[in-house]
Order: C-alpha cells, then structure tokens, then sequence
C-alpha cells in the first residue's frame, strides 16, 4: 500500500491511438473535424430545443439532455488525445487521469440510462398515447433525468476511488488513448479479479439492461405502428427505428465489449479502436440521427433560419 500512496505523484504516460508518428497530423485533422461536428451539431440541436415552444416537451427536453452529455462525453477525451497528436510530451498527471476516469463514467453511464428513457418516451407516445400526459408529465420526466445523473456519479466515484487508490508498481505506461480502467488495470500490482467481477457487474447493469430495454420497446412499437399504420407510415417507422436502433446498439455493444470481457481477454489495438466508437462516433451520430430524420426538428431550423 505505501507503494500505491507513492504512486499517487506520478504522471502516466497515454501511447495514443496508433503508434505511427508519420499519421500524426492527419490523425489530428480527423479528429478535430470530428470534434467541431459533434459540437455544432449538439449545440444547434441544444439551442433549437430552447427557442422553439413547439419542441418544449419530454421527449425533447431529453434529446436536450443527451446532447449536453454527448458534449462533455466527447471534450472528456478527444482534447488531450487531439494535443498529444502534436506533442512529443503525452503524459497525463495523475490528477488529470483521475478526472478522466470519473467523468468518462460518469458520463457514460448516464448516456446509456437516458437512451433507455428516450425509448420508454416512444414507446408510450406510440402504443399508450392517451396515457402519455400521465405518465410522461414533467415532474417523472425530471426525476428519470435527477436519477441518471445522481445515480451513475455515485457509480462513477466509487470505481474512481476504488481504482486510484490501488498500487501503480510497474510501468506507467497507458496503452490507450485516454486514461479508461480496464487500460489501468494491467498496471497495478496485485490481484483485481475480484473488483474485475465488479466491473461486469455495473456493465451488465447500467449498459445491458438498458439496451434490452430499447430493443423491447421499438420491438413493440414497430408491431404497433404495422398494425394501425399505412404503407408509407410503416416504412418511415421502420426506418426512423432502424437507424436509432443502430446508433444505440454501437454505443451498447462496444460499450460491453469491453467492460464484460475478462482482463485475459482484452487487447490494447482492439480496446483503442473499440473505444473510438463509443467514445467519439456515437457523440458524433447522435445530433444527426434524432434531429434529420425529424420532422418538427427540421421545422425548427428553418423557422429560426428564416
């Protein structure tokens, strides 16, 4: 343990995502591009919600919501990883890493309750639509929210203080290109397999269950939809359906690829590259694939580009 409380001064050092110092400038454009789309699209998609009165309901207020958590989500990780493209220097204090870690899970966590709400919204909008003002009144709507980020903070804690108070003996070296848990574990010194155990646990939890939700859910709302709807109605439900189940199952597949798995079984290289698609596609696809593919966000734009 004194040799864990020492460790507590000294700076890790992140490899990044490929270790190719001839793609480094290209590696930075990229992904700076991707960072400014993701900003601009969450903050039109933030801003429209809070101009237009037509959009002053739960579900968008929770489409609100999801942008605010995809921008601090993905300016968690991609500005240091962007710098260290640049920088021969890519250590990360131990402070900072600390920081990371918490809120990486703290953030994520709540993305994957508030999609699993987003999902409920839908499916009493479509298959319970006279109960939807009962059970889908403000004050639930804001509790569903308080308890997301109350409860995945609390989470996010315990596993940042569990995790930083092991004893970092070997090397300081961070096979990732932000400071992620499971990339922490093979640098402590003592068994944690039985906190690894624990990890599974809050996986399963806080990503497997809501995404078995939001399966079930558009599952029934699809039978309903073909069962009331014309041809053309079942087509756009379809795919409306189709592309939000295909963002939400990027976020939640990768997402448990990797905090399901075993610490034998993960992979520095495929880790990284799993990690980009929860850490920055997703934040990237989101603002896109709720809002053009919605009529009443679409309206808005224009009526306040006019």
């Amino acid at each position: 343990m004194e040799t864990g409380n020492h460790s507590c001064g000294t700076d890790f050092t992140l490899v990044g995502l490929f270790q190719y110092g001839h793609m480094d400038t290209f590696l930075f454009t990229v992904i700076a591009i991707l960072f400014a789309v993701a900003l601009i699209g969450n903050i039109t998609l933030v801003h429209l919600i809070r101009l237009d009165r037509r959009l002053h309901t739960p579900m968008y207020f929770l489409l609100s919501q999801l942008s605010i958590i995809d921008m601090m989500y993905i300016s968690t990780t991609v500005p240091k990883m962007a710098a260290n493209f640049l920088s021969d220097n890519k250590t990360i204090s131990f402070l900072g890493c600390e920081i990371q870690v918490f809120m990486f899970f703290n953030l994520a966590g709540c993305e994957a309750l508030l999609l699993g709400f987003m999902s409920y919204d839908r499916y009493i909008a479509i298959c319970r639509p006279l109960h939807y003002p009962v059970l889908m009144n403000w004050k639930f709507c804001c509790s569903m929210v308080a308890s997301a980020w109350s409860s995945t903070s609390v989470n996010a804690l315990v596993h940042t203080m569990y995790v930083f108070q092991l004893p970092f003996c070997g090397s300081r070296i961070v096979n990732h290109f932000f400071c992620e848990v499971p990339s922490l574990l093979p640098l402590v010194c003592e068994d944690t397999s039985q906190y690894e155990l624990t990890i599974l646990v809050s996986g399963l939890v806080v990503l497997l269950l809501p995404f078995l939700a939001i399966v079930a859910s558009y599952a029934r709302v699809l039978v309903v939809v073909f069962q009331m709807s014309s041809g053309q109605g079942q087509s756009r439900a379809v795919s409306t359906c189709s592309s939000h189940l295909t963002v939400a199952s990027l976020f939640y597949v990768t997402g448990l690829s990797t905090y399901t798995q075993p610490h034998s079984l993960h992979s520095p290289g495929r880790d990284k590259v799993v990690a980009v698609f929860y850490s920055i596609v997703t934040p990237v696809l989101n603002p896109f694939i709720y809002s053009l593919r919605n009529k009443e966000v679409m309206g808005a734009l224009r009526r306040q580009m006019r």
